[in-house]
């Protein structure tokens, strides 16, 4: 059996209001229509969705191909497996690489880091498919490790045929997939991801731009790459932070370069203005303490597992609703993490979280005596209750 109790948490951002003030909704204008065959923006911390179009629909990716040849080179280097100082031998097929190149020489050896730079910045096929042998031994054992990485990272709609987006016939990916690698490289790599924001790289007496023109336009902006190719169009994926928001806008099939830029800044300034990351509550935040049973501790502390943030609607924060359902009996022993209840939050009647209410230490059984008395008390009260 469990209890239901209200809460009012205001010094936690949170707001218990009245069922009257649950028909006051924040009006969101209807997303941008954009000039691209697939797109989405999604906020980077809680995974939310905010616009998307065709984000399922298989696509070829290009040179976005790339972010996951670098987020392997990245989990590789975070292993230990590979250093960034180590040297890399320039072989005659990554030298011959077409398209855009970092201009390596084949025969010479060249550092990890300088070819990640190669591959983020100037978007080299050549330091790729160096880095990709350097990895796997082949640029086709690399394009297997590449599918697993997708597979382990959900990106279910995604097949790499190689390292560098060069054009392959079953080579695709999806806007949602890419969203959800860009989430990943800037979570779990952010000593490499700020490679990203890099405006100029200069190898072998060459000075290249970052092709992502947003970089230059926009300070919020501080990723992540560009791809282009007669099948894919002209892609972008790109993230911004701006007022504790990080945004990922994903934008593929445009007509141009400007088209590409200008696109993904409509979907990056339409996320800014009208949502906001609430951050709501930190991992083993008390949210309440309940009485305990025979146990050595007669009160027991109840919070979260897991940090909670969520997307919403800018200035509707005052209008969430959070909910506890709390056991109604706890009786010890009590195991730290134990699910003692479950947490929910509404906004204009709708749930957007419920997860469970764990305890927050563990409490050991009291001596005989002790729980010979509380389950006495817990007997006349169920009688006369």
């Amino acid at each position: 059996m469990k209890k239901l109790f209200n809460i009012v948490c205001c010094a936690l951002s949170l707001s218990l209001i009245s069922s009257a003030a649950l028909a006051r909704q924040v009006i969101i204008p209807a997303p941008p229509q954009l000039a691209a065959t697939g797109y989405l923006v999604m906020d980077a911390n809680t995974g939310k969705i905010l616009v998307e179009h065709n984000a399922d629909e298989q696509l070829p990716p290009a040179s976005l191909t790339k972010m996951m040849t670098s987020y392997i080179v990245s989990a590789e280097i975070s292993s230990g497996n590979i250093r960034e100082q180590d040297l890399v031998d320039i072989s005659v097929a990554a030298w011959k690489m077409g398209g855009s190149k970092m201009f390596i020489r084949e025969g010479t050896r060249v550092s990890v880091k300088d070819l990640l730079r190669g591959v983020i910045i100037q978007s080299g096929n050549d330091a790729s498919v160096a880095l990709a042998e350097h990895v796997a031994g082949s640029e086709s054992a690399f394009a297997d490790v590449m599918n697993q990485q997708a597979t382990l990272l959900g990106m279910d709609s995604t097949n790499y045929l190689n390292a560098t987006g060069w054009p392959a016939e079953g080579h695709l990916t999806t806007a949602k997939d890419l969203s959800l690698l860009a989430k990943a490289m800037i979570n779990d790599y952010p000593e490499h991801y700020q490679l990203y924001s890099e405006k100029y790289f200069k190898y072998n007496g060459i000075n290249q731009p970052n092709r992502n023109k947003l970089l230059f336009r926009d300070k919020t902006v501080d990723g992540i790459k560009t791809g282009h190719t007669d099948e894919a169009g002209y892609c972008l994926v790109s993230s911004a932070q701006k007022n504790g928001m990080r945004l990922i806008a994903v934008v593929m099939g445009t007509r141009s370069e400007e088209a590409r830029a200008s696109e993904s800044q409509k979907l990056l300034a339409y996320g800014f203005r009208y949502f906001q990351t609430h951050n709501v509550y930190d991992s083993g935040a008390v949210l309440n303490t309940a009485k305990i049973w025979a146990g050595k501790a007669d009160t027991l502390s109840l919070g979260l597992a897991d940090a909670i943030s969520l997307t919403i609607p800018r200035g509707s924060e005052e209008d969430l609703v959070a909910e506890m359902h709390i056991d109604e009996v706890i009786k010890a022993p009590v195991q730290l993490g134990q699910e003692l209840g479950n947490f929910t939050i509404s906004l204009n009647g709708e749930q957007l979280v419920d997860v469970p209410l764990v305890a927050l230490q563990a409490v050991e059984e009291a001596g005989f005596f002790a729980r010979l008395w509380d389950s006495l008390t817990l007997f006349f009260m169920s009688i006369f209750s």
